[in-house]
């Protein structure tokens, strides 16, 4: 199960992640912040097309590992 199933119909769409976008996510923006996760920790976040390289690019400036998958994908581990 993934943060994106709680609360959620299973015919839903899930939407980006960027701040006021609404369109339907294409990707899994997987990271997580080696300074407070441990290695088995995953954050993801959903991306559009148009959002993937902006949200991607955020996250790997602050130094955190960073992985890209399609939406759907289980991403069990980054950096």
């Amino acid at each position: 199960m993934s943060i994106f199933d709680l609360g959620r119909a299973a015919d839903a769409a899930a939407t980006c992640s960027s701040a006021g976008c609404g369109a339907e996510a294409a990707w899994t923006i997987a990271w997580r912040n080696p300074r407070i996760h441990a290695e088995t920790r995953v954050k993801e976040w959903a991306a559009c097309d148009a959002h993937r390289d902006h949200l991607r690019d955020w996250l790997a400036s602050r130094d955190f590992p960073v992985a890209v998958a399609p939406f759907g994908t289980r991403v069990e581990r980054v950096g």
